[in-house]
């Protein structure tokens, strides 16, 4: 029907009431009164330092066995969390073993291992005994670990800069950003109490990363409220699922930084085993470059931009004028793939197991905000060279040969690097060379195992091992370790 009033009359009868509306909605909640009344309510105001102990089931993320699938399932037999909020120190005591067979993170296909993990400001490291192991690659998630438990959520929103929103049911929601590191969303009940967290932190393969944290069960504890169960996800898939025994409020800390973390910096050597051939070593993991004559092929990017940049650096001493065409990536776990983004930006192409590309392609098509990495500042897109079973590279010069590691439990989209003419076999963590002397294991690794088979199936001569961890070994070692007899 048409209206018969005229439309200047119309025209103020609908400014005034949406100038009504305006006025009857309701003003954003105040962050810093909602942070205040929480901080009472959760005890956070009296809280400097915490340590609690809990146990239950965990998750080593970035280690999937299928690229894309879920995180591997660990048991976490005991996990004691210390943390001073006035000095961001946090250190994780985990006593754990692996629940699933397959799957990376380095612990033992049987048995407890046991590990210490150590944030401080800006600086990372793992502790086992008084030896100190640098982990710069940690900060970003262990700061975010640090500051989205309960009560550090509230102290880090309190720093200033957050937003405050109404929810369903009478949450609140408060936000909060800490540039370079993790984007961060409380969600605070009507009671005062933080009841789940959503936040975003940057990731060397991911990207921008989601995680949400839910805390349940709150108890009294010396003044505190703190909840006596915890659970988290990570990029989609569980990582945690505790339950609290031990809650001590305000204990005496000490965790000084060793110097070995604190003077950390990235540490870059190389060893000519052939002639075009270098073994680049310096850190925790390592690298191999080859030449060709008009090109070269790096084997692994490993980290982060950081690791993978110094290791580009050395290489273009190393063989002045030559651009790097190829980076054959040895599989999808985040420790071997984080630099591959600095790889991108180089404009390499990335040779890499079929199954990965799709995981990657995803992965470098997510949004990389908080913490823009060579990629992102370089502006390239990413060219990848699949590789179901084998690839060869060859030219006048030498054959590069890249082969498909099967039936491992490691992970099921896994190369290996052969070049028949040097006899030298690169690998990642199917075998990882022991020190000099030690006595081969009661019973042989599976990976070990596992690498033997894979190279004689495939029929490989190989003299040496270049392990992506470790050093430099004959090929006799590997079979020493498994208790197998050479091939003659």
């Amino acid at each position: 029907m048409t209206s018969l009033l005229p439309r200047t009359l119309r025209s103020v009868l609908a400014a005034g009431a949406a100038t009504l509306l305006l006025s009857c909605a309701s003003p954003p909640p105040d962050a810093s009164a909602v942070l205040t009344r929480s901080s009472q309510a959760m005890g956070a105001t009296q809280l400097n330092t915490l340590r609690y102990t809990a146990e239950g089931t965990g998750y080593t993320f970035g280690q999937a066995f299928k690229p894309g699938g879920a995180w591997p399932r660990i048991t976490l037999h005991s996990l004691t969390r210390s943390i001073d909020y006035g000095t961001a120190t946090m250190r994780d005591e985990i006593v754990l073993s692996r629940a699933e067979p397959m799957g990376g993170g380095g612990y033992p296909l049987t048995g407890q291992q046991r590990t210490e993990q150590y944030v401080s400001g800006e600086i990372a490291w793992n502790q086992a005994g008084t030896a100190a192991t640098p982990g710069p690659r940690f900060v970003t998630d262990r700061l975010h670990q640090l500051w989205v438990t309960p009560h550090g959520v509230l102290k880090a929103a309190m720093r200033g800069g957050a937003r405050a929103s109404a929810g369903d049911g009478g949450v609140t929601r408060v936000a909060f950003d800490w540039p370079g590191r993790f984007t961060a969303t409380a969600y605070i009940a009507v009671d005062g109490l933080v009841r789940r967290v959503e936040s975003t932190f940057a990731d060397p393969v991911l990207g921008d990363t989601p995680v949400v944290t839910t805390y349940d069960d709150y108890r009294a504890v010396s003044g505190i409220q703190f909840p006596m169960r915890v659970r988290q996800t990570m990029g989609g898939y569980p990582v945690l699922d505790l339950t609290v025994t031990e809650v001590q409020v305000n204990p005496s800390l000490a965790m000084s930084v060793p110097e070995a973390a604190r003077n950390m910096s990235e540490r870059v050597t190389s060893e000519k085993v052939a002639e075009g051939v270098w073994f680049i070593a310096g850190g925790s993991h390592n690298s191999v470059l080859i030449e060709l004559p008009d090109r070269l092929i790096l084997v692994e990017t490993p980290l982060n931009d950081a690791r993978t940049q110094a290791v580009i650096e050395h290489v273009k001493g190393l063989v002045p004028g030559k651009p790097i065409r190829i980076v054959v990536n040895s599989h999808q776990h985040f420790d071997h793939a984080g630099g591959l983004r600095a790889a991108v930006a180089e404009g390499a192409t990335i040779v890499t197991q079929a199954d990965n590309v799709p995981f990657f392609e995803r992965a470098f098509a997510q949004d990389n905000r908080i913490r823009p990495d060579a990629m992102a500042a370089a502006g390239r897109r990413p060219s990848f060279l699949a590789v179901p079973d084998k690839l060869e590279i060859c030219d006048s010069t030498r054959s590069v040969q890249v082969h498909r590691i099967v039936g491992g439990p490691h992970s099921d989209s896994f190369l290996m690097v052969y070049l028949p003419e040097e006899k030298l076999l690169i690998e990642a963590d199917a075998f990882t060379p022991p020190p000099p002397n030690t006595p081969p294991p009661a019973v042989a690794n599976a990976n070990n195992v596992n690498l033997v088979d894979n190279m004689e199936r495939l029929k490989l001569n190989v003299l040496r091992i270049l392990p992506l961890h470790g050093r430099v070994v004959p090929v006799g070692d590997l079979y020493a370790a498994t208790q197998r007899p050479m091939p003659r």
